[in-house]
């Protein structure tokens, strides 16, 4: 297969790996890059070497402040040391609308190594619009490059993401100022004091954030190299030296969220995600559920960064293919497991904390038994909050809410979710108790929606809150 596929693309055999590598780089085709991935080159490495501690990591901030470009540029300058293959600006926002828009709006994923560790690197969208996919890529990381272009400073995103990663675990956080050759060294420093006091203000140490500035351009470009590779070099040191080695579950029963689902031509159905939990084998038996969708199915093959893995434990971003499974059987959001170890649940106890105005919430208060729209590892869905002991929540506050899921999802005691309402991140929170399946006439309810005089009432209470908050503003 692999010598008639060169042969149509017109390159002799004798430059395997590199026509291999040209082609990887350059085609859309899965069922071709699926095939090449697997020839057997000469001097080539199929198995996954699990020789260096793997982490997770990525960069966050706000969009054109340059995340792609340093993704890029690392890849570059470790690429002179052996320890990763250049990925391209343009290999990264791979989707036709991102390069047409020059925009990332999938979390792309980028494979390197340090002297220390192996590293897969998250490249999350900035763009308001795709803050989904951007919460995903920020629930696989253990750390995160936080992007600051020095001649803009703070912006939305800089702050919505650095809040959404300190609602979902994320501890640690490295600063990049970017661009520090278009900006003067005054307002390099008032940028820094200026994230400093975000920084603070979110929860994290402010004074003792590790800082690197320069340039990823220059990386890029082979330019200024005090301010280009210097300091990209100065970032992965900072990052082997900072991030803690990360604890992983791999004695709990596996658990893998579903992010990216793929058909592959004449081999089956492929899905990709970031292993959370446990250990997985080839031929290892397992479950899909989610959605209110339960399917069997065995794991036949697992591959990270096209290599093959004989196991892939928690922390891995794997690819799994499985058996029987016809594409529109699964979708991002579901999750494979251990049979019987897991349940997809519709209502939860939880504990949340409602975002004040300056944290990048809302105002108002919010109201029991109003909606909003849930984001737990990769799937979101709409929920019902039904405030415990009380008829609203008030930003800064918080409070004891049962969830009411739409549709049957995988959440257990300890899962982390953010809340979010017309495009805006309103509350965090943490499931403190599963609760029994809704009844019939509840998930009726509920998928019906409230009547028209029940939203009358609600769309009458609210008008009546805002007037009382505007008149208190006067």
């Amino acid at each position: 297969m692999a010598n008639l596929i060169l042969s149509r693309y017109n390159f002799p055999r004798k430059n395997l790996i590199q026509n291999v590598n040209l082609i990887l780089a350059k085609t859309t085709n899965l069922d071709l890059v699926r095939c090449l991935a697997a020839v057997p080159v000469p001097g080539g490495q199929n198995v996954f070497k699990r020789d260096k501690i793997h982490m997770n990591i990525g960069t966050i901030g706000h969009v054109d402040h340059g995340k792609t470009t340093l993704t890029s540029a690392i890849t570059r300058v470790l690429s002179k040391r052996k320890l990763a293959k250049i990925k391209e600006y343009d290999e990264i926002d791979n989707a036709p609308e991102e390069r047409k828009r020059g925009i990332t709006i999938n979390t792309a994923h980028v494979e390197y190594e340090t002297k220390k560790r192996h590293y897969a690197h998250m490249d999350c969208p900035g763009h308001a619009d795709y803050i989904k996919n951007m919460i995903t890529g920020a629930n696989q990381m253990e750390g995160a490059i936080l992007v600051v272009a020095a001649t803009d400073g703070v912006m939305p995103q800089t702050r919505e993401h650095l809040t959404l990663a300190k609602q979902i675990g994320i501890q640690n956080i490295i600063i990049y100022i970017n661009k520090i050759d278009a900006a003067d060294q005054e307002m390099i420093e008032l940028v820094e004091i200026e994230i400093r006091e975000l920084l603070s203000e979110l929860g994290y140490d402010g004074n003792a954030t590790h800082f690197v500035k320069g340039s990823a351009l220059a990386a890029m470009e082979d330019k200024k190299p005090e301010i280009g590779e210097e300091s990209i070099l100065k970032l992965m040191d900072t990052v082997d030296e900072v991030f803690p080695d990360p604890i992983r579950e791999v004695d709990k029963p596996f658990l893998l969220p579903i992010e990216h689902v793929y058909s592959i031509q004449g081999r089956g159905t492929v899905v990709t995600g970031r292993l959370e939990k446990g250990v997985i084998k080839k031929n290892t038996e397992c479950e899909i559920i989610g959605y209110g969708c339960h399917h069997k199915t065995v794991i036949t093959g697992i591959e990270m960064f096209r290599k093959t893995l004989p196991e892939a434990q928690a922390g891995d971003n794997l690819g799994a293919l499985l058996r029987g499974i016809k594409r529109d059987q699964v979708r991002r959001g579901m999750a494979i497991v251990k049979p019987g170890e897991y349940q997809a649940v519709d209502h939860v106890e939880t504990q949340m904390y409602m975002l004040k105005k300056e944290e990048g919430g809302k105002n108002l208060p919010f109201l029991s038994k109003l909606r909003g729209h849930c984001y737990c590892r990769t799937w979101d869905c709409s929920v019902e909050l039904d405030i415990v002991d009380k008829d609203m929540i008030m930003p800064g506050e918080d409070a004891k809410i049962n969830l009411k899921i739409l549709r049957p999802m995988v959440m257990e005691k300890g899962s982390r979710f953010t809340i979010r309402d017309q495009k805006q991140t309103i509350m965090t929170g943490i499931v403190t108790n599963v609760l029994p399946l809704l009844s019939p006439e509840e998930r009726t309810k509920l998928e019906k929606g409230r009547t028209r005089k029940e939203r009358e009432e609600m769309e009458k209470r609210m008008k009546e809150i805002e007037e009382g908050f505007a008149d208190k503003e006067k």
